[in-house]
C-alpha cells in the first residue's frame, strides 16, 4: 500500500487558506512542550492554535505535572503571529488503564500505543467539536518513535465519525524534530527520556540497566 505524504497534504490545505485570507481555528493535542515546539512555530502562521494538553497516559504524577508547566511556560514566551492559548484536559488515568488492559507488554508502536493515540485524539476532537474549531490535530506525528501514517488514518476516522475536521500531518517532514529539539534548547525546556506511560518508563529502565551491564 502506497503512503500518503500528509505534509503535503497540509501545504495544500494552507495554500487554499491563504488565497481565501482565511486564519482557522485549530486545537492541537500536545503531548509534550519540546514537541509541540516546532508546531506552534509551524502553525501559527497559519492557525489561530489552542494547545489542548490531554495525556492521561502520563507516569508518575510528578512527571505530569512537569510536563504541563513545560507546556504552559513555553506558550508564555514563544513569539508567534496568531494567538496561541492553552486548555488542559483531565489527567484522568483510569481511562488510559482501561484501554491499556491485557496490553501491558505490548512493544512501543504496538497495539496499546494505538489505543492510547485514540484515547487522545478521540478527547481532543470531542473537545473540538464542542468548542467549534475548525481542525484538530496532534504533535504526536513529529516523534522519530511515532507511525505518522497510523496517526492520520486513527484521527480522519474520529473525524469522519464525529464530523469535525482534520488536520493532516507528518511534521518530522522537513527536519521539523530536529528543529523541535533546537528549540528546546534554546528555551531550556525538560526533554523527558521516555515517551510517558508507565509500561515506557519501565521499558526505558530496563534498557538503561542494560546499557550499564555492557
Amino acid at each position: 500500500m502506497n503512503k500518503i505524504n500528509y505534509q503535503r497534504e497540509l501545504d495544500k490545505l494552507i495554500a487554499e487558506f491563504e488565497k481565501e485570507g482565511r486564519v482557522p481555528s485549530l486545537l492541537l493535542h500536545s503531548c509534550c512542550g519540546p514537541c509541540s515546539s516546532y508546531c506552534i512555530e509551524y502553525l501559527s502562521q497559519y492557525f489561530n492554535i489552542t494547545v489542548f494538553y490531554y495525556n492521561p497516559n502520563i507516569y508518575p504524577d510528578e512527571e505530569y505535572y512537569h510536563r504541563v508547566k513545560e507546556q504552559q511556560r513555553f506558550i508564555s514566551q514563544f513569539p508567534t503571529k496568531h494567538k496561541v492559548s492553552f486548555i488542559e484536559g483531565d489527567f484522568d488515568t483510569d481511562r488510559f488503564y482501561e484501554i491499556a488492559k491485557g496490553l501491558e507488554n505490548e512493544p512501543e508502536k504496538g497495539a496499546r500505543c494505538h489505543k492510547c493515540y485514540d484515547l487522545r485524539l478521540r478527547r481532543t476532537a470531542e473537545v473540538a467539536l464542542e468548542k467549534g474549531f475548525d481542525f484538530f490535530t496532534t504533535t504526536l506525528t513529529i516523534s522519530p518513535m511515532k507511525d505518522s501514517q497510523i496517526l492520520n488514518e486513527i484521527g480522519l476516522a474520529i473525524a469522519d465519525e464525529l464530523g469535525v475536521k482534520w488536520l493532516p500531518s507528518d511534521f518530522k517532514k522537513r527536519e521539523g524534530y530536529k528543529r523541535s529539539t533546537e528549540l528546546s534548547r534554546e528555551y531550556n525546556m525538560y526533554r523527558q527520556d521516555y515517551c510517558g506511560c508507565v509500561y515506557s518508563y519501565r521499558d526505558r529502565q530496563q534498557q538503561k540497566a542494560h546499557e550499564m551491564e555492557d
